[in-house]
This record gives structure tokens, sequence and C-alpha cells, in this order.
């Protein structure tokens, strides 16, 4: 006789793709998309070979010298946000195929009308469309901040970079000259030159100390520490608002100490070694103001969970009125 079924009772299905807990490469599931990704990153990066070849000229200016590090730490931001490779539709696989050729095609348009930062952005959606290609949606929420990551090591538009020299060029003159008058020592500008009183020689704001690379640097530098950093979301965008004023600040402090040097000593060495000393400490003074800044937010922002836990524990101990 037939066993009664148990209608609470079903099948287990023996079909339904596997979900990986952490990345081994014993696991054949995460070692071999791993080493196809890596593949197709070196064969991308093998087809814009030319354009890397025309960025490295730019990467030879003072103002993009850091382009040769940027891929590091784009590399760190990838393997300090990785996450195992999980089964991936065929349906995001050609999504991907399709927005790789989309770039493929958009960087042959750039070459066509010598279009040299259309290509470059190219090569960021080419590398979206392999992520996506080899392992969906879900690798692409953990790839992407790395990726976005990589613009910084690429120079800026022509039109904008003239842009923007001129502006911070006027910007540090300004402020510095106001931070010297201040001071009570009697400086007046004439452009992007601070004339200080006894020296014969002026002090010029030139492009180079315009503080556009300390800008690229701490911009890209606060990019990557919003995307690492375990704080609230407001938190993380009011760092990100603060590069630019921080980067201005920094070589404001450059420029101040490197006229009060100028007004102490009249050796041209020691000038120009405190000229060139105080460009090595920019960074260090930037990161000394970003410190500063996560101290007050610490005290003054109460993060989003911390609150709810208070709030939960307030509630749970208020008295129960007796009636």
């Amino acid at each position: 006789m037939s066993q009664p079924i148990n209608p609470s009772i079903r099948p287990t299905q023996t079909n339904s793709p596997r979900v990986a807990t952490k990345f081994s490469w014993s696991d054949p599931d995460q070692r071999n998309p791993a080493i196809l990704l890596g593949i197709l990153c070196l064969a991308l990066v093998i087809a814009y070979w030319n354009m890397f070849s025309l960025t490295s000229a730019a990467w030879a200016n003072p103002l993009y010298s850091h382009g040769y590090l940027l891929p590091v730490f784009a590399l760190g931001i990838f393997w300090l946000r990785r996450q195992p490779f999980q089964w991936t539709p065929p349906s995001e696989r050609w999504i991907g195929v399709g927005i790789l050729v989309g770039a493929l095609l958009i960087r042959i348009f750039a070459a066509i009308f010598d279009m040299a930062p259309v290509d470059r952005l190219s090569f960021i959606v080419a590398m979206f469309g392999i992520f996506l290609l080899v392992g969906g949606l879900q690798c692409v929420r953990w790839a992407w901040p790395g990726i976005c990551f990589l613009v910084f090591m690429f120079p800026l538009p022509s039109v904008l970079e003239n842009s923007l020299l001129m502006h911070l060029q006027r910007i540090a003159t300004v402020c510095s000259t106001l931070i010297l008058q201040t001071l009570g020592i009697a400086a007046y500008r004439a452009g992007n030159v601070i004339t200080l009183p006894g020296v014969v020689e002026n002090l010029t704001v030139a492009e180079e100390c315009s503080g556009l690379r300390m800008l690229t640097i701490f911009g890209a530098m606060s990019v990557a520490m919003i995307f690492l950093i375990d704080r609230p979301w407001w938190d993380k965008f009011i760092v990100l608002l603060s590069a630019i004023p921080i980067a201005v600040l920094s070589n404001v402090v450059r420029i101040v100490l490197t006229a009060l040097l100028y007004l102490l000593t009249t050796d041209e060495h020691a000038r120009q070694l405190a000229h060139d000393v105080s460009g090595l400490l920019m960074m260090v003074w930037g990161l000394g103001f970003l410190w500063i800044e996560f101290q007050i937010l610490s005290r003054v922002t109460i993060p989003e969970e911390v609150s709810h836990v208070k709030l939960a524990t307030t509630k749970r101990q208020a008295p129960i009125p007796i009636r």
C-alpha cells in the first residue's frame, strides 16, 4: 500500500545556486572567476596601452605625478571591499558584454575625433562591463568604488584644468595676502604676485603653487576614505565636501610660511629649501586638518544605529504609571 503524502513536506531543491560565504582559492567557483577577471582586466589594459602611454606624458607633469600610485590604491580598495563570487544570471553577463562592446565603440569614436578625455573615460566604462560580465551585479556592488577611483589617475580636461588653475591661484594669493596683513605685515597683491616689505624679490604664486595637485590628491584620498570608513552617510558627505577647502587651506599655509621665511632670511638656498619642504608638508597639514574634522564630527554627530539603540533603551526603561 502506498503511504499518504504529508502536504507539509516538500522535496528539497538540489538545483538552487549555492551561496558562498567567503572567498577561497581552493574553491573552483571562486578561483575560476577571479582568474578570468584578472585575465580580462589585463587584456583591457593591453588594449588601452596606447592611451596609457599618452597619459604617462601628463604624469610627468608635477600636477599629475601621483597618477602612477592611484592604481595601487584602487587595488587596495578592491581587496578591502572584496566579496565572494555568487551565481550570476546569464542576462547580467550579456549586459556586461554589451557595456564592454559599447565602451570599445566609444573608444573608436574618440580616436576618430581625437578626444582623449572620452577615450580615458571609456576605459572606466569597459571595466564596469568586465566586472558585470564575470560576477554580475553582485560583483559590481562591491567593486564600483575601486573602478570609479581610477578616474583620479587621469589628468583633467584642458578646459577644466585651466579654469581651476586660474581660480585656485587667485584664491590662494588673496587668502595668503589677507593672512599676512592680519599678522601685521604690509603685504599687498598684484595679480598672483605678493609684494613683501623690505624684500626685493616678489613672491609669485605660480601654477605649480596653485594647489591643483594637492586638490586632486586630497580629493582622491577623501573619496577613498568615504568608501572605507565606517561612519554615517552625512559624515562621509561632509568629508567629501571638505576636500576642496582643506586643500586650499593647506596651500595657503604653505604660501604664508614661505613668505615669513622670505622676511627672515635673504639666503636663496634657505628660501628654496623652505619652499620645497613646505610643499612636501602640505599633505601632512591636510591630513591634520582632516583628523581635526573627524574629531569634531565624532563629537557633534551620532550614528543612526546608536541613536536607535538609545531611543529603544529609553523607551524600555520608562516607568509604568500605576493607576
